[in-house]
């Protein structure tokens, strides 16, 4: 089985956005999505296109603006958010055409298919609600919210320094 980073991104940009909405009532940004977990922006705007277009979260514009989760937080599978930004879990070399040897079935096919529907029955049957209840979800979440506000502070006093440097008094 192959889940590539967009898949695994995406899974954490919804959890981050869930944890942020619960404890805010604002639309939130990509950009601190970005800063929490250390992904690009612009591929959080890759991958939000996609949820978006799929009905998982919704948009605001404007300086308030980000986004919102669409749907209820036990509504939304682990699953259902792969499956929006266009990948799978499956675990079969031939994606399931039984041409794996030679243009025909290998022996193990049938061992690669029934874990591919356990792996994609799993992930239906978790929800956000569900990670959000989870104890290492909530202790990293604080983790890197702390961490984020002080990269913040660190940020503003470079630039305190540098602009108190460039005009002394």
């Amino acid at each position: 089985m192959r889940l590539t980073t967009r898949g695994r991104y995406a899974v954490t940009a919804l959890l981050d956005l869930a944890l942020q909405t619960s404890q805010q009532d604002s639309a939130v940004s990509l950009s601190d999505i970005a800063k929490r977990q250390s992904i690009s922006i612009s591929y959080l705007e890759q991958l939000f296109s996609k949820l978006r277009k799929r009905g998982l979260v919704t948009s605001i514009r404007g300086a308030a603006g980000g986004y919102h989760l669409a749907k209820p937080l036990n509504e939304i599978d682990v699953m259902s958010i792969i499956s929006a930004v266009d990948e799978s879990v499956n675990a079969m070399q031939c994606e399931g055409r039984g041409d794996c040897q030679g243009g025909t079935m290998c022996l193990t096919h049938d061992l690669w298919c029934a874990l591919s529907n356990h792996i994609e029955q799993y992930l239906k049957n978790i929800t956000l609600a569900q990670l959000l209840d989870m104890e290492n979800v909530q202790s990293v979440s604080e983790r890197q919210h702390t961490s984020t506000k002080d990269i913040s502070i660190k940020d503003i006093n470079t630039i305190t320094l540098s602009n108190s440097e460039a005009n002394p008094a």
